[in-house]
């Protein structure tokens, strides 16, 4: 059974973030703050890994876990794989960069996206299925849905997942709260009305959003990554962009697999 943990975000980035993340980090769950405009070179990826090709994937539904607490931090600490989940908006330029550096490397994502952001670049849903990726919702406008009143919750949670319907045909696979790290009671409620099973948090949050360098970004995930850690990290960074590809080799030579989280809780 998965341990119910409170998630608590842990202080800002080593010397290096200083004050700098200060300011950033208190908006929690990604800051809305504008990401910089020119996006890193990624570096080239091994041609012994090569891309999977895409092809159309029926999007699945919600499950529940028998066993597992509605409000799931972590998978098992007794299997060598981590699941990276991103909060999807921003650039999408960024967004397929990402997708497709996991993909060279063998590694799949957890993509939780903004419904306002699927309003705007509505291929995205698909592309992110087609590489075998999970897919999940992460509110209408990624507002503070925990301070909302209960319509104006239910409404977010329902938006995003009426645009998952549209162009999927399912709700996605998850729910998580936007500007907090774990659901209220409410939403956790409203959340579970509206098909999911259970809302997803994590328990390593990377602070990729303070703009602390892709450096930084990789160091805070390694210091903190554990057998069945839920990873928090955005689209929309290109700090997080240039730090992917050596996160990823380095979880590997830990022997640690990036799963979709799916896979890791199956």
């Amino acid at each position: 059974m998965v341990r119910v943990t409170t998630t608590n975000r842990r202080g800002v980035l080593r010397a290096g973030a200083g004050l700098a993340a200060a300011g950033a980090f208190a908006a929690g769950c990604g800051s809305d703050r504008a990401a910089p405009p020119t996006a890193p070179t990624v570096a080239p990826v091994s041609a012994s890994r090569p891309a999977p090709r895409a092809t159309t994937r029926a999007a699945p539904a919600p499950r529940a876990y028998p066993g597992l607490p509605v409000r799931i931090t972590h998978g098992p600490r007794t299997k060598p794989q981590v699941a990276l989940t991103f909060h999807g908006q921003g650039d999408p330029a960024l967004a397929r960069s990402l997708l497709t550096t996991a993909e060279q490397h063998g590694a799949r994502l957890t993509v939780l996206a903004v419904g306002s952001w699927l309003d705007a670049h509505p291929d995205l849903a698909r592309r992110v299925l087609d590489g075998g990726h999970d897919l999940g919702n992460h509110t209408q406008r990624h507002i503070a849905v925990n301070d909302l009143p209960e319509a104006g919750a239910r409404r977010e949670i329902t938006d995003c997942a009426d645009r998952l319907t549209r162009l999927t045909g399912s709700i996605g696979t998850w729910f998580r709260p936007s500007r907090a790290p774990t659901a209220s009671p409410l939403v956790t409620r409203l959340a579970g009305a509206a098909g999911y099973p259970h809302v997803l948090s994590y328990d390593v949050d990377s602070l990729d959003y303070t703009g602390p360098g892709a450096a930084a970004v990789t160091e805070k995930v390694l210091a903190e990554v554990t057998n069945g850690s839920v990873v928090s990290l955005h689209f929309g960074y290109p700090d997080t962009v240039a730090a992917l590809p050596d996160l990823l080799h380095r979880l590997d030579r830990r022997g640690l697999r990036a799963v979709t989280t799916t896979e890791l809780l199956s």
